[in-house]
């Protein structure tokens, strides 16, 4: 699926940079505002599992204008099974990060999922066959004694949402991880639209056990939910699209600054120190791997652009 190339003034007449980091940091906005409607239709009665049902129907939704022109050859595949398998995880990470909002502060929340590229680093080693230097794995370490910090286990009782939480970062990694298998046969659209096709019959099985009819509130916010889902995607994209990961990465950090003041003024939520210096810690070294992800990439590029190319 395309993304907009225009920008709309006054954004456009600012430096590349400037645009990447302000997209980036809207794109943080709305998706610190996305846990914030979750956590409200929680407050409100509704049970995680319809919750993330309504969330793929209003994913759809957007998504279907778009499906439409495309017409089935975007849906065409050779890995119909890797794609189950991505979208299972892509499933199981949204019940737990739903589930993790609803359970803990969302600044916590927040705080734990920046673990992901830590765990996608560990699962490039074991599935990818990606070769790991001393700096990344004490990087990795580093990032885990972060989650320790906020979670400290033994000082106080580790709460499901908290495992949720951290769960939910894993299986995102190895959705990504499915991602980066599926990126060297298969087109972008077709992973975008097989994700959210197989994604709504996951999600729709366990919310008819916990099904009640929703008031007109909550369907409102399940559109606001769409729109700020739809809007933070965007952003992300578009914002990754500008600059290199390694200047856009750092600014994610204000997505736990919007969690924060959310969660402070519509729960009267207030994170502790140990989750601002552990998330500290979690994000610092989640940046420094993909620094050193995207410096070791850059070196296979000039090795295999310098190696001469043998008759066919």
């Amino acid at each position: 699926m395309s993304v907009p190339k225009s920008i709309p003034n006054p954004l456009a007449q600012m430096p590349v940079a400037i645009q990447a980091a302000l997209l980036m940091i809207l794109g943080c906005f709305f998706l610190a505002a996305l846990a914030g409607f979750i956590r409200e239709l929680s407050e409100s009665g509704m049970h995680v599992f319809e919750i993330v049902f309504l969330r793929n129907v209003a994913g759809l939704a957007v998504l279907l204008p778009w499906l439409i022109k495309s017409g089935p050859r975007v849906l065409a595949t050779k890995r119909p099974g890797l794609f189950v398998v991505r979208s299972l995880f892509g499933f199981i990470s949204m019940v737990s990060w739903f589930f993790a909002v609803t359970a803990i502060p969302l600044a916590e929340a927040v705080s734990l999922n920046f673990t992901a590229p830590i765990f996608g680093t560990l699962l490039a080693i074991v599935v990818l066959k990606e070769v790991v230097g001393i700096r990344r794995w004490a990087a990795v370490i580093i990032g885990f004694a972060g989650a320790m910090i906020i979670l400290r286990p033994g000082a106080i009782e580790m709460s499901p949402g908290a495992y949720a939480a951290v769960f939910s970062a894993a299986t995102m990694a190895s959705s990504i991880t499915c991602v980066k298998m599926l990126s060297r046969t298969e087109s972008t659209p077709a992973i975008v639209a097989w994700t959210q096709i197989l994604i709504l019959p996951m999600s729709f099985i366990p919310a008819l056990y916990f099904w009640e009819n929703p008031s007109w509130y909550q369907l409102l916010i399940v559109a606001a939910m769409g729109i700020c889902a739809t809007l933070g995607h965007l952003f992300f994209t578009r914002a990754y699209a500008l600059a290199d990961a390694t200047y856009v990465m750092p600014f994610d950090f204000s997505r736990l600054i919007f969690s924060a003041v959310i969660g402070f003024l519509f729960f009267a939520q207030t994170p502790d120190v140990y989750v601002w210096f552990g998330a500290a810690i979690i994000f610092g070294s989640s940046v420094y791997i993909a620094m050193r992800e995207a410096k070791v990439g850059q070196k296979s590029q000039k090795l295999a652009s310098s190696t001469p190319r043998q008759a066919d």
